[in-house]
Formats: C-alpha cells, structure tokens, sequence
C-alpha cells in the first residue's frame, strides 16, 4: 500500500486536539489584530490631536480649511449659468413649507413696511444704492418650483417668484475689472468677482461668487408658494439660489455689495464650505 494512503487503521486527530489546535490559531490571529488595532488607534489619537492643534483658518484648522477650499475650488470648476437645478410640478410642494434659523432676523422691532435695501459699488454711483420693495418688483420677475436643501440634510420643494439677480444687475451693475462698462449678460467674467450679502442688522452675511449670484435660477424673492414672504421666511425679500446649500440663501435682506474680495460668510466661518454649491 502506498506511503501517501492512510491505513484504515491509522488513528487520526481527536476532536479535542483539533479544537484545541484552532484556539491557539485564533489565539495568535486575536493578539495581531488588538496590536494592529492598538496601533491604528493611537495613529488616529495622534492625528487627531495634532489636527486639532493646527491654527485656525475661518473657523477650521487649516489642513481642513484647505480640503474645503479645494472642494469649492472644483465645484467651481464644473459650476455653470446652463448648470440648472430640476425643478418640480405644483403638487410637488412641500407643505407646510420648513422654516429654520433666526440669524440676523431677531430684532423684534422690525417693520418690512419700512425696509429699505443698500446695494453698494453700484457701477457709475458714486454712493449706495437706496430701493424699497417696490423698486424692486418694477423689475422684471420669474417663478419656479425648486428644491431648498439644508445642509442638515432634510430639503423642501418650494414656489418661488421673485426678481433674478441677474436682472437686477442689468439695472444696478457691478462695475467691471478691466471695461469702461459692465456688460452682465454678455461679458460677466469682466465684473467684479464676489457679491456679498447681509441682514439689516448686520448679524448674517453670506458671500456668493459673482457667476452663482447671476446664476438664471438665483432670485431676490418676495413671495413664497404664492404668498408674501412671512417674517419668519424672510421678508421682505430673501435670496434663493437652488444651486447653493440652504445656508447661502440668506433671508431678509439688507444690504447687497459687490467686491473684487472674497466677503466674509457666516457659516464659512463657523468651519463649513464658503462655496457651499450643490
């Protein structure tokens, strides 16, 4: 009988010794993966202590602030005018509509009757701008239903119909880096990069590239699903752009300015995205 063949009579392993056999594998395989977990935790320890060590940037230390202007930064490179965000059927609206955030909106003295909006660097002004509503529903308006996404991660469809900004800005231009005039529709590149917006009383601001801000979609809006603008929505005009998180559409408006410097922004301050785009 060949040497390779076991006899019949051949004893093999007992249960217990191959058991026992197993337990001293598994054993050695236990202790590697507790080193090697040990290991990875300390790295990460180590990591994140020294991360949180860093110099601010913005509300971030600056190694995240860099990842995040690197995301803007190729956001703003796929980013658009004929980039348009879907927009939805009237028996799509959310209803109620969600409110969310009082920043910039606690002054309980205010009065939408007597609002007025500064817009600032008005191209050929040699002081700011002073509109009241009524100047502004002169221009010429738009309605859409869109999506309003929160950076929390809920969204809500909505009816907007307010004044597009870029038809705002045919009326009260941004002044141009290197033209004798602005030309907003046919040569926006030529503008001023930046537009910054904030609340009456100063307390939120947002900033906007000058292209999302001229975006077709991005309005300075007034009514909401049909209705005037509520208090707690924003009146008496608020800003809607669907191609931004929910962050950058600003409510109650105060005060628009356009500026070759990136402005400062609330939440880009707290640490978040300045680019914010969807």
């Amino acid at each position: 009988m060949s040497d390779s063949i076991p006899s019949p009579n051949e004893s093999k392993p007992s249960f217990a010794a191959e058991n026992a056999e197993t337990r001293r594998k598994m054993s050695r395989i236990s202790r590697r993966s507790f080193i090697w977990a040990g290991i990875a935790a300390l790295a990460t320890y180590k990591g994140i202590g020294w991360l949180a060590s860093r110099t601010e940037d913005q509300g971030a230390p600056w190694p995240f602030r860099r990842v995040l202007d690197f995301n803007g930064s190729l956001a703003g490179d796929y980013f658009g005018p004929q980039r348009l965000a879907p927009t939805f059927k009237a028996s799509e609206i959310t209803k109620p509509p969600r409110t969310n955030g009082d920043e910039g909106m606690k002054d309980d003295d205010f009065d939408p009757s007597q609002w007025t909006l500064t817009v600032n660097n008005v191209f050929g002004k040699d002081a700011p701008v002073q509109l009241t509503l009524d100047d502004i529903k002169k221009l010429p308006t738009a309605t859409q239903i869109t999506e309003f996404c929160c950076i929390e991660g809920w969204s809500m469809k909505v009816e907007w119909k307010g004044v597009p900004m870029v038809e705002f800005a045919k009326v009260y231009p941004p002044s141009p880096r290197a033209g004798d005039k602005p030309d907003v529709v046919g040569n926006p590149s030529d503008l001023v990069r930046y537009v910054g917006m904030a609340t009456p009383d100063g307390g939120y601001y947002v900033g906007l590239d000058m292209a999302s801000a001229l975006h077709p979609q991005t309005l300075l809006c007034y009514e909401m699903n049909g209705e005037p603008l509520t208090i707690e929505h924003g009146a008496p005009i608020r800003l809607v752009i669907p191609v931004k998180y929910g962050v950058k559409n600003i409510k109650r408006i105060g005060s628009i300015t356009y500026t070759d410097h990136q402005p400062n922004d609330f939440w880009a301050e707290q640490g978040y995205d300045w680019f914010a785009g969807l």
